[in-house]
């Protein structure tokens, strides 16, 4: 949401990997916390889109940092060399499992 702008939540939960109710109960974690809001589509009112806030923006941009220092700190162990093989290795396992 935060990279790709305003999202349904059954289009969230299908990408995330996780039931609609299950979305639907961190979405209204969510709402509560001021992270996402939630809007009607002014296309079909039928649809809620979700969206982040200002706030969710500022802490998904602290969440990101904090993750890239971490798996730089975790990666810095290996060379450049085995970084790149262990790129390769982890690339063809996600092929395989994407068809």
């Amino acid at each position: 949401m935060n990279r790709c702008g305003p999202v349904r939540l059954t289009d969230l939960a299908r990408t995330v990997g996780i039931t609609q109710g299950t979305a639907s109960t961190l979405t209204d974690a969510l709402v509560r916390e001021g992270l996402i809001e939630r809007f009607a589509d002014e296309s079909d009112r039928r649809v809620t889109l979700l969206q982040t806030t200002a706030t969710g923006r500022r802490q998904a941009e602290t969440w990101a940092s904090a993750y890239t220092a971490a798996a730089y700190e975790l990666f810095s162990i290996l060379s450049g060399k085995e970084q790149l093989a262990l790129t390769e290795l982890l690339q063809r396992l996600a092929d395989s499992i994407d068809g």
